[in-house]
């Protein structure tokens, strides 16, 4: 903080004649001109000896007045034996501190002196900076960790402080914290679709957030880099915050955030170990599965137990309430592929929607059955649809369903196109279906095409022709209905109809 007036006077030995002493002076000028404030900013201290200044004096102590200038300092002597009273006058109706300069002080001893002072505070400032750092830095070391620090925190500024998760729910706060009105507007900026408003186009939340009022100062900073913050902390106080203040808040945030990301590396180490954990299960090692597991404080569902698959986004959602691991070949997967959590089947539905977006449900199982349900749970995630998608609703509707929408299209269009290219004899595609439809027989798929049996035989005999395929192969048939469903799957209703040329 600059120093004030009154510790300049009793520095310099200036005489003051009107006005108070507790402004701040920032910067001493000197000049000699009638309008010096062209080239002031606020807050110096002018000396004048006043050479151009005579008689009346208003305007010229207006102009100051206007800038924010600190004070005038007349030196006396020189230009004016004394103070001219109408000076005295006009400074006294603007309220502009004015002091007298001694003849036998030069200007530069005054600069000299402001000049030390503005270095003793920076350096004050500095080392008061240095020292709350090592306090922190202390309290860092402790066994609470982030929670020291907060600690610490709220008393080097006086106010309040507290630690937020990820998704805006207080961790730790400190007496009279006011942070749950943190969290609103944390809430608030990132939206309904959790992306970060005033964020940019890529999506990060803000670098720093400061809030306001009458008599609450807040500063709220994300912990962590990236789209997606480890967590946050906030700190508030009734008094604004100075640059040390601000450089205390700074220091703090990078200790929570090196401690949150020492917390990210031991995560991500208990996350390996169940993903052995889940390996061993999936051999039929369930006893040494839970022993394994017992020293992270975890343990295993009760059966029957339900395999959810949930994308990879959503893992740090469901970690807390579930065992989770990755897929057993997720380490040569693509990034983003879904991650395991294992539940006992009351609590699926829970569990499932705490996670959002796409998850597959698997049908509840003993450890026994575990590679089959999660098997289960995969291909239901991956059924391409939106929610939760229960593999017992997915295998109700039929086998296509559990085919890759893709590869059955191009396997259905390579099978049929003898008959798609022929020509466009769509009456043979819907002889095929009613044909396979019927399961062969004749008059059933005659009288739902509306034709007469000969007239289907011979339409039959052709598509054999085309496909070079027996199809009185039951192999052949179901090769034949998938391609068929799969292209039905494909098209509007009627798409595939056309008339017979």
């Amino acid at each position: 903080m600059a120093p004030s007036l009154r510790t300049v006077v009793r520095r310099t030995g200036l005489r003051p004649l009107v006005g108070t002493l507790d402004s701040v002076v920032r910067w001493v000028a000197v000049s000699e001109l009638e309008d010096p404030t062209p080239y002031l900013e606020g807050d110096e201290l002018l000396l004048t000896t006043g050479m151009r200044l005579e008689g009346d004096f208003s305007q010229y102590v207006a102009r100051l007045v206007a800038r924010g200038v600190t004070g005038l300092a007349l030196g006396v002597g020189l230009s004016h034996e004394e103070v001219p009273p109408a000076l005295l006058e006009a400074a006294t109706a603007a309220g502009l501190p004015l002091l007298e300069v001694p003849r036998e002080t030069p200007f530069i001893e005054v600069g000299k002196a402001v000049s030390d002072l503005l270095a003793a505070e920076q350096y004050d400032e500095i080392t008061r900076a240095f020292a709350a750092q090592g306090r922190l830095t202390r309290a860092a070391l402790r066994t609470e960790g982030p929670y020291a620090v907060i600690d610490r925190l709220a008393k080097e500024v006086g106010g309040w402080a507290a630690l937020l998760d990820e998704h805006g729910e207080v961790r730790h706060a400190t007496r009279a914290a006011k942070a749950d009105a943190a969290a609103r507007e944390l809430a608030r900026l990132r939206g309904e679709h959790g992306g970060w408003r005033g964020g940019g186009a890529n999506g990060r939340p803000p670098a720093s957030l400061a809030l306001s009022g009458p008599d609450e100062h807040v500063v709220l900073q994300p912990l962590g880099g990236g789209p997606r913050p480890r967590g946050f902390f906030v700190v508030g106080a009734s008094r604004a915050f100075s640059p040390v203040t601000q450089t205390v808040i700074n220091a703090a945030g990078s200790l929570l955030t090196l401690a949150v990301e020492q917390g990210g590396a031991q995560r991500e180490a208990e996350r390996r170990v169940r993903s052995a954990v889940l390996r061993l299960l999936l051999d039929g090692g369930r006893g040494q599965a839970g022993a394994v597991l017992a020293p992270l404080g975890g343990r295993l569902p009760e059966e029957p137990v339900v395999v959810l698959a949930v994308a990879g986004d959503a893992l740090d959602s469901v970690e807390p309430h579930a065992f989770t691991a990755r897929f057993p070949d997720a380490e040569t997967a693509p990034l983003g592929s879904p991650v395991v959590v294992l539940v006992a089947a009351a609590q699926a539905e829970r569990v499932a929607s705490l996670a959002g977006g796409t998850v597959g449900m698997s049908a509840p199982s003993a450890y026994g059955e575990l590679p089959g349900a999660l098997d289960q749970a995969r291909r239901a995630f991956e059924s391409g649809r939106d929610g939760l998608v229960r593999f017992a609703d997915l295998a109700g509707q039929g086998l296509l369903a559990l085919l890759d929408p893709a590869a059955a299209q191009a396997f259905a269009a390579a099978l049929l196109a003898p008959l798609t290219r022929y020509g466009s004899r769509a009456d043979l595609m819907e002889s095929l279906r009613a044909y396979i439809g019927s399961n062969g027989h004749w008059d059933a798929a005659a009288q739902r095409l509306g034709i007469h049996r000969h007239t289907l035989r011979y339409r039959m005999k052709r598509v054999t022709e085309l496909l070079g395929r027996d199809l009185d192969d039951p192999g052949v048939r179901a090769e034949l209905w998938i391609a068929l469903a799969a292209t039905s799957s494909a098209c509007p209703p009627d798409s595939s109809r056309s008339s017979p040329s």
